[in-house]
């Protein structure tokens, strides 16, 4: 999207005009387009820290209007005779694009900071989206080939924009369809896959959690499972205190939980109904505490089998 954005940028005749203004603006928009993602590093401290902060206060408000400036300012130290507004009018449109688009997949942003912690997402663009990153690489290919790059990406993001359109028309027949296979549901999360037809179902009414499929109009349910208050302990409390189980809790729109006893020690289990893969729900979070209340272990994240589970707790378990 950034290398598209500078071929758009072309389009204005300051740009195109002035070579210095040219080169800082491509380099703007290709940073810009990328800048909010810096928080990924956060990645490296652990799963807890990411969870909470990727995609917040680098996609929130202030920063949307930060970036572009701490950018423009830099490049002008090493082309000072570039044009100030324009550079930073292009990388403005590459950092609030990389926001706006983020809303529009399952994971969200905080955009709404700091007058919101509210999880903005849409909803109807998966993650990596296998059609537009295709759509940009044709339009890439084309300009490459010799074609004017402003038509030619401006034709691109027309299509992309009726593209959602269809996305959401999709997602809100999948709405229908879900409505009419549990009629007493109260909250409906519908999340794309990387397949056009294919939408994930979590559900919950009043008594029941259901997790399922939909494939156009057509929904399956796989799971049902009890909807239950969670049991009061000390160890418990202890438990939903921990970094890693208030970070799920505050990622994770619907989840169920599971208590279970290995001698003098409580494991408490938050399990993310939305990411169902092959039976298996691989988004958790799991803390370990003693009968003095102390935390032994804990851990956030994405895991496909007990044995890796165990092997990110650092848990054997007493035979």
């Amino acid at each position: 999207m950034g290398v598209a954005l500078g071929g758009l940028a072309l389009a204005d005749p300051v740009v195109l005009s002035d070579n210095a203004t040219m080169s800082t603006v491509v380099a703007g928009v290709l940073v810009g387009s990328l800048i909010p993602d810096v928080d990924t590093v956060l990645k490296l401290r652990n799963n807890a820290v990411y969870i909470r902060h990727h995609r917040g206060i680098t996609h929130s408000i202030p920063a949307v209007l930060l970036w572009p400036l701490i950018i423009t300012i830099l490049l002008s130290l090493f082309v000072p005779e570039a044009n100030f507004i324009h550079l930073w009018a292009w990388t403005f449109l590459a950092v609030f694009l990389h926001v706006f688009v983020d809303i529009f997949n399952s994971y969200g942003t905080q955009a709404l900071r700091p007058f919101s912690k509210r999880w903005v997402a849409i909803g109807v663009i998966n993650t990596f989206d296998p059609i537009i990153f295709i759509l940009h690489a044709i339009a890439l290919i084309i300009w490459g080939m010799g074609a004017n790059p402003v038509y030619t990406i401006l034709t691109t993001y027309i299509v992309i924009f009726f593209y959602y359109l269809l996305r959401f028309a999709l997602k809100s027949a999948v709405k229908k369809a879900v409505h009419n296979t549990v009629p007493d549901a109260k909250e409906i999360i519908i999340a794309p896959t990387m397949r056009f037809f294919q939408w994930r179902v979590a559900a919950s009414s009043e008594k029941c959690h259901y997790v399922g499929r939909a494939y156009g109009r057509s929904v399956t349910i796989y799971d049902r499972f009890e909807r239950e208050p969670m049991p009061t302990s000390p160890q418990i409390e202890v438990a939903m205190s921990d970094p890693n189980i208030e970070a799920f809790t505050s990622f994770s729109p619907i989840y169920r939980w599971s208590i279970s006893y290995i001698g003098d020690l409580c494991e408490v289990r938050l399990i993310d109904l939305r990411y169902r893969s092959k039976g298996y729900y691989p988004f958790v979070a799991v803390a370990h505490v003693d009968k003095d209340l102390n935390v032994l272990n804990s851990y956030t994240g994405w895991i496909f089998s007990e044995d890796k589970l165990r092997k990110k707790l650092n848990f054997v378990p007493n035979s």
